[in-house]
């Protein structure tokens, strides 16, 4: 005798079919290729967004919730700024190009406000600032508009970029773990996902 027990089917894992694991960084020519993409579509916001992203090493929660004053004084933009991440509750430092300065100097020349509290307010109402969701759903549209997979990248994959540019330029770790504000070496060994040897 069947039971109703016999009938459920069981839950579909929430990563079925994804890749899992640490995301891949951009490489100098996929950065390049998405920001000449987003200049040509004159997307002035996503290209602030990009940049800073980048720059900053920041993870999606911390991008989305930048505040204006914290990189900006007036209209003028910082070339240093520093934040106190959400997760670790730790500070952390970054250094904001030329580059990336002129595409928020754009942005807020397009937003005609720069005085608000978030940086990337929402176009929606009911949030105050760009969310999670829909940052992940931009870096997707960015990584596929240049032929990569977007299940193999996402906004890991901007965090780590920066880092790993720098890392493979200096090979220098104790400057890349300062950087990224780690505590432990081993962080950062896996953070930029390098053998330990070789670290």
């Amino acid at each position: 005798m069947k039971t109703h027990l016999d009938e459920v089917t069981p839950p579909v894992p929430l990563n079925k079919g994804r890749l899992i694991g640490q995301k891949a960084p951009l490489k100098l020519k996929e950065i390049w290729a998405i920001r000449i993409r987003l200049q040509l579509a004159e997307k002035t916001r996503e290209l602030a967004v990009f940049n800073l992203a980048i720059d900053s090493k920041l993870r999606a929660c911390d991008v989305v919730n930048l505040r204006v004053c914290d990189i900006a004084q007036g209209k003028s933009i910082l070339p240093r700024a520093m934040i106190l991440q959400r997760k670790t509750h730790r500070p952390v430092q970054f250094e904001i190009t030329e580059q990336t300065r002129q595409s928020v100097a754009a942005w807020f020349e397009k937003a005609h406000d720069c005085s608000g509290e978030y940086l990337f307010p929402s176009r929606v109402a009911k949030s105050p600032h760009l969310s999670t969701r829909q940052y992940v759903r931009i870096v997707t549209t960015w990584v596929e508009s240049i032929g990569l997979n977007s299940a193999a990248c996402g906004t890991h994959t901007m965090q780590r970029t920066k880092a790993t540019l720098i890392y493979r330029r200096i090979k220098n770790l104790r400057a890349v773990q300062l950087l990224l504000g780690h505590t432990k070496l081993e962080s950062t060994v896996r953070y930029l996902g390098i053998e330990v040897d070789d670290a």
